[in-house]
């Protein structure tokens, strides 16, 4: 499984929501590649994904993707994370 992870500039946001997705699923002991990118390069990076974590801001300009999209309000809140991606993996 592929999730991918998406800020602006690929950096801060994208990084931190991945390192957090990371601790989530190996505490739901689901194995996944979690990759972090920009928005310029998501439609490319995420041909393969199952799921794309995002924030509010970005998600409307994520329509038309494969993968399910799913906004994190807060990327430092781990119980969000966790209730979003069990909701969607179990």
């Amino acid at each position: 499984m592929k999730i991918v992870t998406v800020c602006g500039m690929g950096v801060g946001t994208s990084a931190l929501l991945k390192f957090n997705a990371d601790k989530v699923l190996d505490s739901l002991e689901i194995e996944a590649r979690v990759v972090a990118t920009d928005f310029a390069s998501v439609r490319k990076v995420s041909r393969d994904a199952q799921i794309i974590l995002t924030t509010p801001d970005l998600t409307k300009q994520l329509t038309g993707l494969r993968a399910e999209i799913i906004s994190i309000k807060n990327v430092s809140d781990l119980e969000e994370i966790s209730a979003k991606l069990s909701k969607a993996l179990l």
